[in-house]
């Protein structure tokens, strides 16, 4: 083949790759979440407070921790085996990916791949040594040298663009009125605070399998969950009001992932992470901790259930917290755990203070309390 022909392939391949980017321009993207509103203009979100409760709440997640409310929807929030690709998304970043994934990764991906092979193809067979006994001292060639550097940096650009704005739309501070969940890793469970709520903590556990559990415990039915992720206790969170989800650790690091929501952030010790994002839909939706913690790294799972904000706001009541005033922003101190200020260094203080009086430089062990409906040791199930 000549050098004509070679450049006749490369111009194919170079329109190729413009096609793809028509194809990446003209697809209905979704929009992933905007960058907040500069200083000075409103950024209020809606919020529960308004929402009515309602007088008698039916749903068996408020009747005791740890039971299963919402039901769970085959294929949705979960993995599912045999299939291919990622899980329904129910975020606009999570749509915003999944978009990305198929109209422009992949198929670039796959125009690239089958470009190289066809040129190797090609060279092998044109420049073999039966067809060439004189091999080419050619060296140098302009017009190969511009194509593969340019097709490169045009893919690149093709992947940048909307890659670029992903990024930013995943650390988009939360607006005022979005509910703060904290996530605190241990090893190997998961506790969670609503500092906007009233404060209380939720710790949950791995649901285990019948011949697990010791006696007097909860075992996993269908109703929780799929084996190894369902939760004694699920969190709950509003459709539709954005979350703020601030993470750390006290021993090592975590990471609180769920993929239905497009959510992966490292819960480190002695740092506060923070990100936000809107669920979309109701459901119910399971993570786990996806960074390796120790022996039982496989064991923390994580449960979302998410309601509609009059469910939100009557499961709060249940639990003993409070609602916030309509589009107040958080103004809760959230300090590092075991830092001075610290809901658990506060009690632990107060405590010691009142049986013997102020004391330094003492560690004092949390006491273990049983959950309402599992009776689950709260303190985790290490060395379980």
């Amino acid at each position: 083949m000549s050098i004509k022909g070679f450049k006749r392939i490369a111009i194919a391949a170079g329109l190729a790759m413009a096609g793809l980017g028509s194809i990446a321009g003209h697809a209905a993207a979704p929009v992933p979440q905007a960058a907040a509103a500069p200083a000075g203009v409103s950024n209020v979100a809606p919020t529960t407070a308004a929402a009515t409760p309602p007088a008698a709440p039916a749903s068996p997640m408020l009747a005791r921790d740890g039971a299963p409310g919402a039901e769970i929807k085959a294929g949705i929030g979960q993995p599912v085996n045999g299939v291919y690709g990622l899980q329904p998304q129910v975020t606009r970043n999570g749509e915003f990916a999944h978009w990305m994934h198929n109209i422009v990764l992949v198929p670039t991906i796959t125009a690239i791949s089958l470009f190289v092979l066809a040129l190797l193809g090609w060279v092998v067979f044109r420049y073999r040594a039966a067809a060439n006994p004189v091999p080419s001292k050619t060296s140098h060639n302009t017009t190969i040298e511009v194509l593969w550097t340019l097709l490169p940096v045009l893919a690149l650009v093709l992947i940048a663009v909307p890659s670029i704005g992903l990024l930013q739309a995943q650390f988009k501070p939360a607006p005022a009125g979005a509910v703060t969940l904290k996530a605190i890793g241990n090893q190997w469970y998961w506790t969670y605070q609503y500092p906007d709520h009233g404060g209380f903590e939720i710790t949950a556990n791995l649901l285990k399998e019948k011949g697990e559990a010791a006696p007097g415990e909860r075992t996993r039915t269908d109703a929780d969950g799929p084996r190894l992720l369902a939760a004694d206790n699920r969190i709950v969170l509003p459709v539709g009001v954005p979350i703020r989800l601030i993470t750390t650790s006290n021993d090592v690091i975590h990471s609180w992932a769920v993929p239905a929501f497009w959510i992966k952030l490292d819960a480190i010790p002695g740092r506060l992470n923070e990100t936000s994002f809107t669920i979309d839909k109701p459901g119910v939706y399971f993570g786990q901790c996806s960074e390796l913690c120790g022996a039982r790294h496989a064991y923390m799972p994580i449960a979302v259930e998410a309601v509609t904000p009059a469910q939100f706001a009557a499961w709060i009541a249940a639990k003993g917290g409070t609602m916030p005033a309509r589009g107040q922003a958080s103004n809760k101190v959230i300090p590092q755990p075991g830092a001075d200020g610290s809901a658990a260094e506060a009690t632990t203080a107060n405590a010691t203070d009142a049986v013997t009086g102020p004391t330094e430089n003492v560690t004092t062990a949390a006491p273990t309390v049983p959950q309402g409906a599992t009776n689950n040791p709260a303190t985790g199930n290490a060395g379980q």
